[in-house]
């Protein structure tokens, strides 16, 4: 059973616990009764997870799909710790910080249940179309309100997840700070091996992380981590305390001192890394003055750097680490990038297009100049130079906004110009070239979940459909990871289908001039096999004799996939499985539970189970 530590009937008292919580009439009760429900409406997910046998037993135990189970139980006791809290804070509260402090922890609950909902194995449990349709209603109303608290910072989820939610006495914020800033280089690794195994994985698609989250939240583990890091840290922080830092050293939205200050449209010194993230949530005024921002152009403030810097040095503290890879190492480069960016605007036809193609060069080599292309505001005008009708000028504008999605900060900036409804015209009505490139800036710009539900609803399916069809090879492979990763999300299963998608994969195992895409053809497929749609368009092109060829080859993840599918497409269909076994299934199928992979050798056993239950 995936229960683990856990079982699900002790999930179950825990929910009810949560669910029972009394409510009181503080500031954050729309909050509590909002968690509260989204945490009732996984009542029935484990009921039939306890009442049922997993359909895969081999699996069931795996450690890399309790991972879930984990997340689910971790982030039912953070929820059932913050309600306790939230609860408490009075509607009077003159406590600006705490309440803060709460509102980040209900984002970071949410993004815990979603994460644990999103990876959920539907393919081991024999989880009813009704109680899935209930965990997707689940999903989207928690990634709401993740949107509804703001952009998750990844420098400071897995900390505030770490806390327990009553604040340690005698913690200083100064202290707290510096402990999230220690945590950041683990909340980047993290995030970098989560998006690897978007990428790379074949469903299940996500492997355990060599780090995981759990361990995070994990009260005693969090509290040896958190006291260890404090006790370095105290006597530096006690240092600063003791002096008075100069007003205009302080970032008006943080209160700490600036590592990295630079200048607004409006004049004001912010923090970068807080100025930005200001920025990304999609607001439009400086925090300070309340005026609107004519540009999100962030001008580094040296002379202010090199104040900090000697009063540092003058009253012995240890100088902030600065933007070591950015502005400061770069200065010469920032004003070649600015007048390259001036020159985007340009009346001058054959001047945007110099200007565009020296910005495609400078983008395609080095992270530095991604990062420096973003803050001299090239994003918003490289997205307007999308529908430009000077075709070079398209291609490389498209070409520079795939290099610059490269980064991760750039990805929220590129979404928040409203690139996607300018990127999907150029994947239909651009040179070949433009819409290869297209389709590798939307599986990109896809890693992030939240990205796929937009771009998925933005028509792009239908035109990655139609490149994977007709494209050069490179197209095609552009067009199926586009696909592929847009697929994960459940909602744009059907899109895909109804975009014709599986006529086109099926063809893929066939065709003998795209074998080389078979093995990305059967990925995709093993993904959209859990879609009711799917599974019946699967059928009705008459796949199986394929699947079951391909299960005779020795490709092992083709073999692997292959089994994946059929398994999805069989279970609960006696018909289909005596299909199978007449079509030689169970030689190759006993051949892969012997020698295949992990997953392969669980698939197989699995089907030859059913099989085996079928015959008799």
């Amino acid at each position: 059973m995936a229960g683990g530590i856990v079982s699900p009937a002790s999930l179950l008292d825990l929910i009810a616990d949560i669910v029972e919580t009394p409510l009181n009439a503080g500031v954050f009760k729309k909050d509590c009764a909002d968690l509260t429900r989204r945490v009732s409406l996984l009542t029935h997910l484990v009921e039939e997870i306890r009442d049922s046998t997993p359909i895969d037993s081999a699996a069931s135990s795996s450690s890399d799909n309790n991972d879930w189970w984990s997340d689910l139980v971790a982030g039912l006791q953070a929820a059932k710790r913050l309600l306790s809290t939230a609860r408490f804070q009075a509607r009077d509260s003159s406590d600006g910080a705490a309440a803060k402090r709460i509102s980040f922890q209900f984002q970071c609950v949410s993004w815990k249940l979603e994460k644990a909902l999103r990876n959920l194995p539907y393919d081991l449990y024999d989880i009813s179309d009704e109680v899935g349709e209930q965990v997707e209603l689940a999903r989207s109303q928690l990634r709401r309100a993740m949107q509804r608290y703001g952009s998750l910072n990844s420098t400071n989820f897995s900390s505030v997840l770490s806390e327990p939610m009553m604040e340690r006495d005698g913690f200083s914020s100064i202290v707290k700070i510096k402990a999230e800033e220690k945590l950041q280089s683990v909340s980047e690794t993290l995030h970098f091996a989560e998006e690897e195994e978007e990428k790379q994985d074949s469903p299940p698609l996500r492997r355990s992380s060599s780090i995981s989250l759990a361990y995070y939240l994990s009260k005693d583990a969090d509290t040896d981590r958190l006291d260890k890091m404090v006790t370095k840290n105290t006597d530096e922080s006690t240092k600063s305390d003791k002096l008075t830092i100069p007003v205009d050293f302080l970032c008006p939205v943080s209160l700490e001192l600036m590592k990295d200050p630079v200048i607004v449209a409006t004049g004001q010194t912010y923090e970068r890394a807080y100025i930005q993230r200001w920025i990304d949530c999609g607001n439009l005024t400086c925090p300070k003055t309340q005026q609107k921002l004519e540009n999100f152009t962030l001008t580094p403030n040296y002379v202010l750097r090199s104040l900090i810097s000697r009063w540092c040095t003058e009253h012995n503290i240890e100088q902030p680490a600065g933007y070591i890879n950015g502005s400061s190492k770069n200065r010469g480069d920032m004003s070649v990038i600015r007048a390259l960016v001036q020159r985007l605007s340009s009346r001058s036809t054959e001047d945007r297009r110099n200007a565009v193609s020296e910005i495609r060069s400078l983008s395609k080599r080095s992270t530095d100049n991604r990062i420096l292309i973003a803050e001299a505001g090239a994003i918003p005008i490289l997205v307007n130079l999308l529908t430009s009708e000077d075709v070079a000028t398209q291609e490389n504008a498209i070409t520079c906004v795939l290099n610059l999605s490269i980064y991760e900060n750039n990805k929220e900036l590129i979404m928040f110009s409203g690139a996607v409804t300018s990127i999907v015209q150029v994947l239909r009505a651009g040179t070949m070239e433009a819409r290869e490139n297209a389709a590798a800036t939307l599986f990109s710009l896809s890693l992030a979940d939240e990205n796929k539900i937009l771009i998925g609803g933005s028509g792009a399916i239908p035109a990655l459909v139609d490149l994977l069809e007709n494209g050069t090879p490179r197209g095609k492979k552009d067009a199926a990871t586009a696909l592929f990763n847009l697929c994960i999300y459940q909602g744009n299963k059907g899109r895909a289908v109804r975009a014709g998608i599986v006529t086109a994969l099926v063809k893929m195992l066939s065709d003998s001039s795209s074998h080389r895409m078979v093995d990305e053809a059967l990925t995709i497929l093993s993904v959209l096999a859990s879609n009711l749609d799917a599974k019946s368009a699967i059928v009705k092109a008459n796949t199986l004799p394929a699947l079951i060829g391909i299960l005779q080859t020795d490709q092992t993840r083709n073999r692997e996939n292959a089994a994946a599918i059929l398994l999805s497409l069989c279970k609960r269909d006696t018909e289909k499985l005596i299909t199978i076994g007449r079509l030689g299934a169970v030689v190759p199928l006993m051949d892969l539970s012997n020698n295949g992979t992990e997953r392969g050798k669980r698939k197989a056993v699995s089907l030859l189970e059913l099989l085996r239950k079928a015959c008799q």
